[in-house]
């Protein structure tokens, strides 16, 4: 693809272009390394760099890696970090992306923190996000935080989008379940239910009760429906936006072996890459223990990691002592953060838990999805199984009377 480019050298001597690249990185890249400096990057014909790739109104996680990356590079090429952001302000087409720029060269220009503009956003930032800026500005080390922080969320979106394109043919299926019962409920079975009545015949009591439930739908389909899409919005807001819920739902995880693995491993994961990154960036081992306990998503490991920092090693303990007394860790786990601290690289041996367990929770998706399909399909064929018989026997009894 072709790039126009405005760009500066070392004298202020500003110079535009245009170069055939494989993507604004790769721009990038080849400015730096005649030693000019970017000001401007824009797909040939006029179209934004930001317009193309980023759009729509909520910050997600590939714009928060697009970020990133692009900070990293312009840092890395010698640009300022004022410069850097103008640059982004003047690319970036997205208003939610554009509003939070804006305030960060706002706050740059007033002599605020750089990190002080993500703190203001906890719904788009997390704190281990936070926290690495401000350990990387503290130490001037920008460059490779921001380096560092857009491998990782591209890994955390990485492992998203396999857990949600594992899920798209379950859902699916039970989607299409959904409707073809309704379908039956609604239309089928009170026509059949009519006919069965106006003949006066009485068919089983198996019969009755799925033809009375039929013909309360198929009467009150306009109550039921909002009914059911409410309670299952309820439901959702319930598990995923409250505390009681959590609890509940993690409870219930509890009891369903292969679904409790599958959520164990991707606590791990998180763990282990989030403290890995903390303890890079320089921030105190208590501190870091903090941001990654709030960070791995599982109330089990959750309430360990806070004991670990408050019990054990803010008491003296070593890493590896706190840890190994703390049975919600593996003992793999353990033994390897405990024998990592001896020899002093424990943020390599994290690293290295965290892409096992990335393998890991790839081969129990999978599982799981081979566990999910079956039981959905076997629901299915019980339930339309059901209407078929509720329906084929009083047929049946009926054409055995004449």
């Amino acid at each position: 693809m072709r790039y126009h480019y405005v760009s500066s050298d070392p004298k202020g001597r500003v110079s535009e272009g245009e170069m055939d690249a494989n993507g604004p990185a790769e721009v990038l890249e080849m400015l730096g390394a005649q030693g000019l400096r970017p000001l401007s990057i824009k797909i040939a014909g006029g179209v934004s760099i930001g317009a193309r790739t980023l759009f729509g109104g909520k910050v997600s996680g590939s714009d928060k890696v697009f970020l990133s990356k692009y900070l990293a590079l312009m840092l890395k090429v010698g640009t300022d970090l004022l410069k850097a952001v103008n640059i982004l302000i003047d690319d970036f087409d997205k208003p939610a992306v554009k509003r939070i720029l804006v305030e960060m060269r706002g706050s740059l220009e007033k002599g605020q923190p750089f990190f002080s503009t993500f703190a203001g956003y906890p719904e788009v930032f997390s704190p281990v996000f936070v926290s690495l800026v401000k350990a990387g500005e503290a130490s001037g080390n920008l460059e490779e935080v921001f380096e560092n922080l857009s491998k990782s969320l591209e890994k955390d979106q990485a492992l998203k989008n396999k857990i949600v394109s594992s899920m798209v043919y379950p859902i699916i299926l039970l989607v299409l379940s959904f409707f073809m019962v309704f379908f039956l409920a609604v239309f089928a079975l009170p026509k059949i239910s009519k006919m069965f009545s106006s003949s006066g015949f009485n068919p089983p009591l198996f019969s009755k009760i799925v033809f009375i439930v039929g013909d309360f739908i198929g009467n009150y389909v306009f109550i039921v429906a909002p009914v059911f899409v409410f309670s299952i919005f309820g439901t959702w807001f319930f598990l995923a936006k409250t505390a009681a819920g959590r609890k509940f739902f993690a409870r219930f995880i509890n009891f369903v072996p292969v679904v409790r693995m599958v959520v164990k491993k991707i606590a791990l994961q998180r763990f282990a890459s989030t403290l890995s990154s903390l303890m890079r960036s320089g921030l105190p081992i208590l501190e870091a223990l903090e941001i990654t306990a709030d960070t791995v998503g599982n109330e089990e490991l959750k309430g360990a990691l806070l004991r670990i920092s408050r019990e054990g090693v803010s008491k003296g303990l070593t890493i590896g002592e706190a840890f190994k007394r703390e049975p919600g860790f593996p003992k793999v786990v353990t033994n390897l953060v405990a024998v990592s601290e001896r020899a002093g690289h424990v943020e390599d041996v994290l690293d290295t838990l965290a892409d096992f367990y990335e393998s890991e929770i790839d081969v129990s998706l999978k599982t799981l999805v081979s566990f999910v399909e079956p039981m959905m399909l076997l629901g299915l064929g019980v339930t339309i199984g059901g209407i078929a018989l509720a329906v084929i026997i009083p047929i049946y009894q009926l054409i055995g009377q004449f």
